[in-house]
């Protein structure tokens, strides 16, 4: 560092400002004054001399207590506010101290007046009175008067000795301003008990130059290398021009006042050591500690790059600190099958089967892997992630309708209607049925529980439990129960004598009452009893014949090639429903019991006008076949009978089966030819067939749709070929739609010696035409031989072919083909079958193929077609 003190720029004769922190020139000192101002306190040593150095203020230093001339015991000094000034920046300036015993302020010395020419002056604030100061705690140092500007980054770190005359934009740090008591200069100790205060004066015209100084324009001042022995902070000059007398000398001094300038001291001395905060314990550890994990932060980012957060699990699956790629190849081996494995499901104490994979549902691993991914730039979040766990959910896609669908399967299972309490009867024992909650799968819950296992990752063996939903029953077994003991058992007690106006009388049995007794749920969680007045009606049975007389049906009547409508009859008898309501009081009497049964109109099933809308009208077909069998002619008679005179409502299907029931010796059957496993045998019944294909032929040309027929497993001769059907009760039936919008009115007409012809009767639509192919894929019988024990059938055998039978459709009135429709039948070979003698070898044989399939839908559960009377 130069020992040369500064040289004053010869050009510029403008006063150069001090800046804060930095000693005064090396030729002149100025000292504080009691006022607070500044002036000469002693003459400038020669060069080459010592300068004798007052002791820099210790902690427990003091300046002189203004009421006495020389305090025992000093006391730190006040901080005063000190200004830093940039180079190009106005100074910031100090209203000058009034004295403390006058509050005005402290005339400059003449002699301390600087020369030169000075700018006129242009500070017009207001003069302010400075505040009182409190003792400095230990710290930052507090101010008083105006606030200090605040300290810029680089205020904060104190240069050395040797940065004194440094650039401007390193400053030192800021030095406790001295203490504001008065100063006693006629004291041989002053020296002593003042310090050096370096000061700028600045002139006006300073703050009218904003051009900034140059390095080359600063220099280091004499004694800047010292500061730090005297404890106080080092100093660096600023770059203001210096203030010349008349002797042409530089001096630090304030200009007078008057003399325009804005005056004050802007720096004082320390009364504490101001080492940089930067080299305190509690700013050095802390500020290292934070140094460390901001270190630490930035390595553990850098390390972690793209790959997972750390202990990142899903569904158990831990990938943290995987790369996405080794991620998505974890899951989808780990994972993924346990999402679409097939699951078992439970509700209450129904179980089913959930599978994943006919949903749909599936692991979405690219979807999870991303969610799962991403650095927390938290660093609270990612200390957290050491010591524990970091769960995501897995991504789970599937199809919501097949996931309802499957949950819509599995709860109709699991919902039961809740069922009240009820009587159950045995004959007249009557017995209290509890109740039996119902029950209902929360579906909506149900699929959330689902996806929550499925994402959850677990075992597919472990079961899904699924919520139900109560449904609570209207009747409790306490309501059923009083039922039973204030109506049920009265009731069943005894039996009911019904009367008629005309003395007629039936009598209805207890087992009768019991069969009629409905219990329905009341209101108020009641059991309410009923009677059923067709129940009643079947209980009094032939009784109820006695009282009035019975109602006729309409009916058809047929003359010739007409058919005309015979009108109903409405009769006279006990109206079941009004005997059910004036019964049910008299059950909970004691016996003897009577009810009066009122006679009244009873109407006819099937009304004269029911019979006229249906629009049968003429014959719309009729087919004839003969029969030589006396057993089968019996049996074809029967039938006849029974069906002659069914009618078929429009839209209606006729089963002959239905129709007829069980075909037994009961009913006036007998044993007649059938073919059993393709051989011909005897049967109750037998010969039926005969009936099943006149009626086929019926149905072929009045042009109704055919649902059902089969045709014989061999061709019978007597039967057109491919138009024909076989039948027997509960195996094989005949069945046909009357698809047409009138009525079908069935005649039959049984012919002793061997003819059946059955007549259908509506209105006519189609005028209908047969045509049957050649007979194809003939096939030649086998011959069989059987030993003839008894029960040995001989046959000649036949051959056996395909046809195809066609049914031509046309305008009754144009004779216009409509269209057609095929038939096309196949018929086995019949076998020749030749009894032998019990022991004689038989001879090697062929077994005949399998029976024909039938042609035609498979049948349908029809009901039975109202007969006609």
């Amino acid at each position: 560092m130069s020992d040369e003190t500064p040289r004053p720029d010869a050009e510029d004769t403008r006063p150069q400002p001090q800046v804060e922190g930095e000693s005064a020139p090396a030729d002149r000192t100025e000292r504080l004054q009691p006022d607070g101002t500044v002036g000469s306190g002693r003459p400038v040593a020669p060069e080459g001399v010592a300068r004798p150095r007052p002791p820099a203020p210790g902690w427990g230093d003091q300046a002189p207590h203004p009421a006495t001339s020389r305090p025992t015991t000093p006391r730190p000094a006040a901080p005063q506010p000190v200004a830093v000034v940039p180079p190009g920046q106005p100074l910031p300036m100090t209203p000058r101290r009034r004295a403390a015993d006058e509050g005005t302020p402290e005339p400059v010395p003449a002699d301390e007046a600087p020369t030169g020419k000075l700018p006129a002056a242009r500070d017009t604030e207001p003069e302010t009175t400075e505040p009182e100061t409190a003792e400095p705690e230990t710290g930052e140092p507090e101010t008083a008067g105006p606030a200090a500007p605040e300290p810029t980054n680089a205020q904060l770190d104190a240069p050395a000795p040797e940065a004194v005359g440094a650039a401007p934009d390193e400053t030192s740090t800021e030095a406790p301003a001295a203490d504001e008591g008065d100063v006693h200069p006629d004291d041989p100790t002053d020296l002593e008990q003042t310090a050096v205060v370096p000061v700028a004066v600045v002139p006006a015209d300073v703050f009218d130059d904003p051009a900034p100084r140059t390095s080359e324009d600063q220099q280091a001042a004499p004694g800047a290398d010292e500061a730090d022995d005297h404890g106080g902070a080092p100093t660096a000059v600023a770059d203001l021009p210096p203030v010349h007398d008349d002797a042409g000398s530089t001096t630090g001094q304030a200009p007078p006042a008057g003399a325009g300038g804005r005056t004050g001291p802007l720096v004082g001395p320390t009364d504490r050591p101001t080492r940089s905060r930067w080299r305190r314990p509690a700013v050095l550890v802390p500020a290292g500690l934070l140094l460390l994990c901001g270190l630490a932060y930035g390595a553990d980012l850098l390390v972690a790059g793209d790959d997972v957060p750390r202990n990142t699990v899903v569904a158990g699956v831990e990938i943290g600190g995987l790369s996405p790629a080794d991620a998505a190849d974890l899951l989808s081996s780990e994972l993924a099958p346990r999402v679409t494995a097939d699951h078992v499901l439970v509700a209450d104490d129904v179980q089913g089967t959930l599978s994943p994979a006919t949903a749909g549902i599936t692991l979405d691993v690219e979807g999870t892997v991303q969610a799962a991914s991403g650095q927390p730039l938290n660093p609270w979040t990612r200390l957290v992630s050491l010591f524990d766990e970091r769960e995501v959910q897995p991504v789970i896609t599937g199809d919501e309708t097949a996931l309802t669908a499957q949950l819509d399967a599995f709860a109709e299972t699991v919902d039961r209607a809740p069922v009240d309490a009820g009587i159950t009867l045995d004959g007249t024992t009557a017995t209290v049925v509890p109740p039996v909650t119902g029950r209902q799968l929360d579906r909506t819950a149900a699929a959330d529980a689902v996806t929550t296992a499925l994402a959850s990752g677990g075992d597919p063996s472990t079961p899904i439990d699924l919520p139900v939903d109560t449904v609570d029953v209207q009747v409790d077994e306490a309501a059923a129960q009083q039922t039973l003991d204030d109506v049920v058992t009265p009731a069943l007690a005894a039996p009911v004598t019904v009367a008629g106006d005309d003395g007629t009388s039936a009598e209805l049995s207890p087992e009768g009452i019991a069969s009629a007794l409905v219990f329905t749920a009341g209101d108020g969680g009641s059991l309410d009893v009923t009677l059923d007045p067709g129940a009643l009606q079947t209980a009094l049975g032939d009784q109820l014949g006695e009282f009035g007389t019975p109602a006729q049906d309409a009916r058809f009547q047929i003359s010739g090639d007409s058919i005309a409508v015979v009108p109903s009859v409405d009769g006279t008898g006990v109206d079941p429903t009004a005997l059910a309501q004036s019964l049910l009081p008299v059950l909970r009497e004691a016996a003897p019991r009577e009810v009066t049964a009122s006679l009244g109109a009873v109407p006819a099933d099937f009304t004269t006008d029911e019979a006229n809308a249906l629009g049968i009208v003429e014959p719309i077909s009729s087919f004839t076949t003969n029969f030589t069998n006396g057993a089968s002619g019996t049996n074809i008679r029967v039938v006849a009978e029974f069906v002659d005179g069914a009618v078929v409502q429009p839209g209606e299907t006729f089963s002959l089966n239905g129709y007829t029931g069980p075909r037994g010796e009961a009913q006036g059957y007998v044993p007649a030819g059938v073919i059993n496993n393709g051989e011909f045998t005897q049967a109750v019944g037998g010969g039926i067939s005969q009936f099943a294909t006149t009626m086929f032929n019926a149905v072929f040309f009045a042009g109704l749709e055919d649902v059902y027929h089969k045709p014989h497993s061999y061709y019978i001769s007597r039967y057109p070929a491919g138009r024909e059907a076989t039948v027997y009760y509960d195996s094989i039936d005949l069945q046909w739609k009357n698809d047409s919008p009138t009525g079908v009115y069935v005649q039959t007409q049984w012919v002793a010696g061997g003819s059946i012809t059955v007549t259908f009767w509506g209105t006519k639509r189609y005028e209908i035409e047969s045509s049957s192919s050649d007979r194809y894929n003939v096939r030649t019988p086998v011959v069989q031989e059987k030993p003839d024990d008894g029960s040995c059938n001989p046959q000649a055998g036949a051959n056996g072919f395909d046809i195809t039978v066609t049914r031509i459709f046309e305008d009754p009135t144009t004779g216009e083909q409509l269209r057609t429709e095929d038939f096309q039948t196949r018929y086995a070979a019949e076998p020749v079958i030749r009894c032998v003698p019990v022991g004689d070898p038989a001879a090697p044989s062929t077994a005949p193929g399998s029976p024909a399939q039938p042609t035609g839908r498979r049948p349908s559960r029809v009901g039975r077609p109202w007969r006609a009377a």
